[in-house]
């Protein structure tokens, strides 16, 4: 591997309307690591310390919130990742100075597109063993080490080890979720052998409280193995054993062989423009990028259009929120018709992101009113020219990470690997599992996105980086939610872009939620709004929106470049605490 030579800090600098105190922003001048759990946060900066680079620090950051966030993420899971290298960085590949590594899980080998409905089980692809994807995130986290990394396994998988070993203290939000998984096993007892490892080791039979420590010496087990062998112990070795088994006791058709031939993928990150900077985000099968991208030049359309800014309509008013709703419908549509896997199916992405196209769709935005969903999006070919844990890094040298990683469901699909003390995801209930009908999160989805041998599920996984004309990262943000995670990405970069906010308030501002279908915006009932979202609701329906309550849109982590350093935040949704250097 190729060491990291220290230089001076890349001057990074992002528009501010209005003065934010220093010491507010506290910027860290040697880089900056936003994850949802502050041990997480840490152990990037310890890897950060020990003369890591940002990949580095991401590995050591992914495997700790393996351990430390095991309902949002973990080895049993999958995920994307966007790196962008520094000019002065030697480690640049095919792709350039900006990198998408794709390791979401695949169907197993015996899934069909009609797997499902022929099971005729409702729950089959939430908490049973055909739940399961073949699990992507050791063998991506290896891949980005060994290829973009400077430091070995044992030393970047060190803090995670410990933190299994020692154990990590129940928080708030931990709490939150353990109260609603206690609630799904209150309502069939018979859940709890049959989800044996999580109702008594996460949920302490259903008496775990804030402050107890949880401790994981079977991950611990798991995470050495790793260290010593890489992704064969993972893949081929006692631990892919232990996976086929706990699938299989479970009801699934997971093979040894499916464990085998997963690989991780690398490609160019999907790129765009707005405001003058350019935003590196995930190409398919993530459906965030497109999404996003979408919106944000929907928006630049419509302001030309009607010779205004989004500024003069003011952060969320009436107003403001129903053009960037309006916006969001259309992206949300056409994510519903077209989005797939583009190893199985063809998804126009370059005809979604044309301007033509997109400018069409702004000219169809009624500022006083909104319309019927068959309004939104293309429901015929476009014009042709040709849910989860996410946490950005930024080191001395201005080289950034976004990752956001997944199993899906809270405890994902809830099945142990018990031996070695993590749970598998349920990421199949993202693929179109019944046709014309809605997954957990009440999307609805094309036939494009049927299961198949090897194919990857849709996602709304969002991890993006934003740059400058010189190739400076400016912003590092992506967020946890299921589809939310679209909205609340937009909405922090919108506020840090536009609004000129710092990262702190970029994040906690209230936000709002709109997925096309169903047809129903959820306006944020954050702690201190400014202004508050209810205050707005009788505009917004007026305007003929169906309005209702929602409880957390996302949980957004984010890095601005601000006065030559960084200033992070982590989401108060979920208490995660940022950390630099």
């Amino acid at each position: 591997m190729t060491s990291t030579k220290a230089i001076p800090l890349a001057a990074l600098a992002i528009a501010i309307l209005s003065p934010i105190p220093a010491a507010a922003l506290r910027p860290w001048r040697g880089g900056a690591v936003a994850a949802d759990h502050p041990a997480a946060s840490d152990a990037g900066v310890e890897i950060l310390e020990r003369g890591g680079n940002a990949v580095d620090a991401a590995v050591a950051t992914s495997f700790c919130l393996s351990v430390v966030r095991p309902y949002s993420c973990g080895i049993g899971g999958g995920g994307f990742m966007i790196i962008h290298l520094s000019e002065t960085a030697d480690l640049r590949g095919a792709h350039g100075p900006s990198i998408a590594i794709d390791y979401r899980e695949r169907a197993p080998a015996a899934i069909t597109p009609h797997h499902f409905e022929q099971l005729g089980d409702s729950l089959a692809s939430q908490f049973t063993g055909h739940a399961v994807g073949v699990p992507g995130t050791v063998a991506g986290l290896l891949h980005v080490l060994d290829t973009y990394g400077t430091l070995d396994r044992a030393t970047v998988l060190a803090p995670a080890i410990r933190a299994a070993e020692a154990g990590f203290v129940v928080d708030r939000h931990y709490l939150k979720i353990a109260g609603e998984l206690n609630a799904w096993f209150a309502e069939d007892p018979g859940r709890k052998s049959r989800h044996r490892f999580v109702w008594e080791r996460f949920l302490k039979s259903g008496r775990v409280a804030e402050g107890d420590s949880i401790r994981l010496p079977e991950q611990a087990v798991a995470l050495r193995l790793i260290a010593e062998h890489g992704s064969q112990a993972f893949y081929g070795g006692p631990i892919g054993e232990a996976i086929v088994k706990a699938v299989a006791r479970a009801g699934g058709v997971m093979a040894a062989g499916d464990l085998r031939a997963f690989e991780p993928s690398s490609t160019r990150p999907l790129a765009g423009d707005f405001r003058g900077w350019t935003l590196l985000t995930m190409p398919p099968p993530s459906s965030g990028g497109v999404a996003t991208l979408e919106v944000l030049k929907i928006l630049d359309h419509y302001e030309r259009l009607r010779g205004i800014r989004l500024e003069a309509l003011g952060h969320n008013t009436s107003a403001y929120v129903h053009v960037v709703v309006e916006a969001m419908k259309h992206a949300f549509a056409d994510r519903a018709e077209w989005l797939g896997d583009p190893d199985f199916v063809h998804v126009p992405v370059n005809q979604l992101l044309d301007d033509g196209y997109l400018r069409g769709l702004a000219a169809r935005i009624d500022p006083q009113r909104t319309q019927p969903a068959t309004a939104y999006g293309s429901h015929a070919s476009p014009p042709d020219d040709g849910g989860t844990s996410h946490f950005c890094i930024i080191d001395a040298q201005g080289n950034g990470v976004s990752c956001t990683e997944t199993i899906n469901l809270a405890f994902g699909a809830r099945i142990a690997v018990d031996r070695f003390g993590f749970v598998l995801n349920n990421e199949m209930d993202d693929f179109t599992t019944v046709r014309g009908g809605s997954n957990a999160f009440d999307l609805k989805q094309s036939d494009l996105n049927l299961p198949a041998p090897g194919k990857r599920p849709l996602s709304s996984m969002s991890p993006t980086i934003v740059t400058s004309k010189d190739g400076k990262v400016k912003l590092i943000a992506g967020a946890s939610g299921g589809p939310r995670i679209i909205t609340a990405v937009l909405q922090v970069v919108l506020n840090a872009v536009v609004f000129g906010m710092s990262a702190e308030a970029a994040v906690a501002s209230p936000r709002f939620h709109h997925q096309w279908w169903p047809d129903l915006l959820g306006l944020e009932l954050a702690p201190d709004p400014d202004p508050p979202l209810a205050a707005v609701e009788s505009d917004l329906r007026a305007k003929g929106h169906r309005v209702g309550p929602a409880a957390d849109v996302g949980a957004v982590q984010l890095i601005l470049g601000v006065d030559g350093g960084y200033d992070g935040a982590c989401d108060p949704r979920k208490g995660g605490r940022p950390a630099g250097r």
